[in-house]
């Protein structure tokens, strides 16, 4: 089973945001009606990354946009988000997470 994933990082005004997406669907393209995504190299495609790795960019990150059934899933199952927050557009779950300081 493929467990890497396509990481692109940004640092912004003291913010982290990570765009990750599951690696197979790098360079793909989803659309449901008249909503198409194309998963890019240029804003997912810094480096790739195992999971391990994928999971420390979840915890440190303020943002994320995550693309993908094992990057969502990973994001949820480490309560980062519920899947009442997932999106399915085609049969791929895509999820945005902001964190919010205090």
């Amino acid at each position: 089973m493929n467990n890497r994933f396509s990481v692109r990082k940004i640092n912004y005004q003291g913010s982290v945001m990570v765009n990750i997406c599951d690696e197979e669907l790098m360079g793909s393209k989803v659309s449901e009606g008249k909503l198409e995504i194309n998963i890019k190299q240029d804003y997912f495609g810094q480096q790739m990354v195992e999971e391990r790795e994928a999971a420390e960019l979840l915890r440190s990150c303020s943002i994320a946009n995550l693309v993908g059934e094992r990057i969502v899933g990973k994001a949820v199952q480490m309560k980062l988000a519920s899947n009442l927050s997932v999106r399915n557009i085609s049969g791929v779950p895509f999820l945005m997470i902001f964190k919010f300081q205090q």
